[in-house]
C-alpha cells in the first residue's frame, strides 16, 4: 500500500536573518541615468590603482592569516557548529570575532571606498574540510556584507567547478560551471569571494583591474566608446532565470554614475550575458548589437587586459573583490585526472546597502539589505556543500 510522503515543514524564518528574497535583477531607475556629458573626464582618487602600483608590491593586497586570526575563527566556527544552526542562519550577531572583527572593518572600508581587493592567504581549507570551511568563510563574509543568491536555485555558498556543461550554450549556461576563460566582468552583487578548495592541473588564474583606470584610459584613447558604454542601449540576459511575470532580458547600460552629490562611476559588465541574445534579436524583440557596441565590446576586453593584475589563487587563499569599481576575470583551466579533485572555490556573493556606507546606485534596492544577486519567485536560500 502507498504512502503519502509528508510534506517537509517549512524552515522558522530566522534561518534568513536578513531576510528570505534577494531583490535580484532589474532594470536601473531612468530618470537616474545621466547623459555623456555629466560623468568625469577623469576619474581621481583611492579607487583609482595601476597593475605597477600593486604588481611586485604583494604586501599592499595580501594578508597572512596569524595563528591567532585562525584560532579565533576556528573556536567560533565550532562553536556554530555545536549550535547545529543551519549555514542559511549565519549572522555577525551568532559568529562573534571580537578580534578579527576591527580588521574585516577596515577591508570592509577598503573594498567600498579604495582599492577594492584582498588576497587572504592561510586559510586552513584542507585541515577542517569543506563544512567547518564553509562555516569560518561565511562567517568572514558577514562582517562584509548581506549573503545573496548567486542563481535561480537560491544558493547563497556558489560553488566553482567545471561540471561538464557547454560553455558554447550561453544563452542557457553560467560560465562558472565551466572550465573556459571568463572574461571581465561584475558579478551582480556589491563584493564577490572566492575561497581556493582545490586548484586546477593548469590555468583558472585571476585577473582584476581598476574599472575606474580602465575608464580615464578609455577617456583618453576612446571617448567614444565610452559614450556607448554609458547609453542605455544594452541589453543583458536573464538566461532563464527570471520569476513570473518578468521579461528575458534588461535594457540598461554598462557605466553608471552614481545618485547624489560626488557621485562615482559604476561599472555593471558581463559580455557573456550580451553577446547571448541572439534569439531575441533574431525574432525582433530588441535591436541586434550594433557596429559601435561590438567594438566597445572588444576594446573594453582589450583594453581590461592591458591594464590588469594577475593573480593566483593556492588552496586555502581568499579573494575578495568590489564589483563596483573592480572588473575580474578567469584564465579557462585544465582540471587533473581523476580520481583526483577538480578545481574548486566556494564563491561568496555580498550585498552592502547604502544606509550602511554601500554605493548609492540608482535601482530602486539600493537601500535594500539583500540587493541584487538572482531570485526567482520565492525561492529560499540554501548554502549547498559543494556543487550541485
Amino acid at each position: 500500500m502507498a504512502t503519502l510522503t509528508q510534506a517537509p515543514a517549512p524552515l522558522p524564518i530566522d534561518v534568513f536573518p536578513d531576510g528570505l528574497k534577494t531583490t535580484g535583477q532589474h532594470a536601473p531607475l531612468y530618470q537616474e541615468l545621466h547623459p555623456f556629458d555629466d560623468f568625469p573626464k577623469q576619474i581621481t582618487g583611492p579607487t583609482l590603482w595601476k597593475p605597477e602600483d600593486y604588481r611586485d608590491a604583494p604586501e599592499k593586497w595580501t594578508h597572512l592569516f596569524t595563528a591567532e586570526e585562525v584560532a579565533e575563527l576556528s573556536a567560533t566556527a565550532d562553536a556554530f557548529l555545536a549550535a547545529k544552526i543551519p549555514l542559511t542562519g549565519i549572522s555577525k550577531a551568532n559568529f562573534p570575532l571580537p578580534k578579527l572583527s576591527t580588521l574585516l572593518a577596515s577591508l570592509r572600508e577598503d573594498l567600498l571606498n579604495g582599492k577594492g581587493f584582498i588576497l587572504f592567504k592561510g586559510f586552513p581549507t584542507q585541515e577542517w574540510g569543506n563544512h567547518k570551511s564553509a562555516v569560518a568563510y561565511m562567517g568572514l563574509g558577514t562582517y562584509l556584507g548581506y549573503f545573496v543568491s548567486q542563481n535561480s536555485r537560491g544558493h547563497v555558498l556558489g560553488h566553482v567547478k567545471d561540471l561538464g556543461e557547454d560553455a558554447t550554450k550561453i544563452d542557457s549556461v553560467r560560465i562558472y560551471r565551466t572550465n573556459a576563460r571568463q572574461f571581465f566582468h561584475a558579478d551582480d552583487c556589491d563584493i564577490v569571494g572566492l575561497l581556493c578548495v582545490h586548484r586546477a592541473l593548469e590555468g583558472g588564474e585571476s585577473d582584476i583591474v581598476s574599472s575606474h583606470h580602465v575608464y580615464n584610459t578609455l577617456a583618453v584613447e576612446r571617448p567614444d566608446v565610452l559614450k556607448t558604454l554609458v547609453e542605455p542601449i544594452w541589453y543583458f540576459d536573464r538566461k532563464g532565470e527570471t520569476s513570473k511575470g518578468q521579461e528575458e532580458y534588461i535594457r540598461t547600460s554598462v557605466i553608471y554614475l552614481e545618485r547624489g552629490e560626488n557621485a562615482r562611476v559604476y561599472t555593471k559588465w558581463d559580455p557573456y550575458y550580451v553577446r547571448s541574445l541572439n534569439r531575441f534579436s533574431d525574432a525582433g524583440l530588441i535591436p541586434p548589437l550594433s557596429p559601435a557596441q561590438l567594438e566597445a565590446l572588444q576594446v573594453l576586453e582589450e583594453t581590461c587586459q592591458r591594464l590588469s593584475l594577475h593573480m593566483i589563487l593556492e588552496v586555502g587563499d581568499i579573494q575578495f573583490v568590489s564589483n563596483s569599481h573592480v572588473l575580474h576575470a578567469r584564465t579557462a583551466y585544465k582540471d587533473y585526472a581523476p580520481p583526483a579533485p577538480r578545481r574548486h572555490l566556494m564563491r561568496l556573493w555580498l550585498a552592502t546597502p547604502e544606509s550602511e556606507g554601500g554605493w548609492k546606485l540608482p535601482f530602486w534596492d539600493s537601500n535594500e539589505k539583500k540587493r541584487g544577486g538572482v531570485q526567482v519567485d520565492d525561492t529560499a536560500p540554501v548554502a549547498p556543500l559543494d556543487a550541485e
